[in-house]
């Protein structure tokens, strides 16, 4: 796939070479603890780095995958030719204290999956 490159008033295409599969780096943002007195919680999963453009973004609670209250980005794509993703995981005050831990993955075909763990609320 060539990313097509438009800037008005000029379009072209722009070409990276050819780049293999490059795992993304996975950072876990936690509630803050001012969301939790409002019994809500909040966790984002920000994806950087990665290529090609299609990894998924999900979620465990506990050791069980969930697609409820997930809401995931569009790739963005940066200058040097990788993509970054977001994924915001919304549970309740209650769901973050009792979930023992919250998973984010970042799964591509093919690839072994990667994983960033974070902690249950202290």
């Amino acid at each position: 796939m060539i990313p097509l490159l438009c800037v008005f008033p000029f379009c072209g295409f722009l070409h990276f070479g050819s780049v293999g599969v490059v795992r993304p780096t996975l950072t876990v943002l936690p509630p803050s603890k001012e969301e939790e007195k409002q019994n809500s919680a909040t966790v984002v999963c920000l994806a950087s780095g990665g290529f090609p453009p299609n990894w998924k973004l999900g979620w465990k609670v506990g050791a069980s995958s969930t697609s409820s209250g997930v809401s995931n980005s569009l790739e963005v794509l940066g200058t040097n030719g990788h993509y970054s993703w977001s994924s915001t995981l919304s549970l309740s005050a209650d769901q973050w204290r009792k979930a023992g831990s919250v998973t984010c993955e970042a799964s591509l075909s093919g690839q072994s999956t990667v994983t960033h763990p974070d902690r249950c609320s202290e």
